[in-house]
């Protein structure tokens, strides 16, 4: 897996969660959900 596919799996798990999320959350709280998403997509 190149650098660029890799960062493109990352940068669309972290838009999906912040579409459902929105704004204005600890970064915590993105940091949590975004673990889950690619856990649950890629494991």
């Amino acid at each position: 897996m190149t650098e660029n596919e890799l960062a493109k799996i990352v940068f669309e798990a972290g838009m999906k969660v912040h579409k459902v999320l929105g704004a204005g959350l600890l970064e915590s709280a993105y940091e949590e959900c975004l673990f889950y998403e690619l856990q649950a997509a890629y494991l």
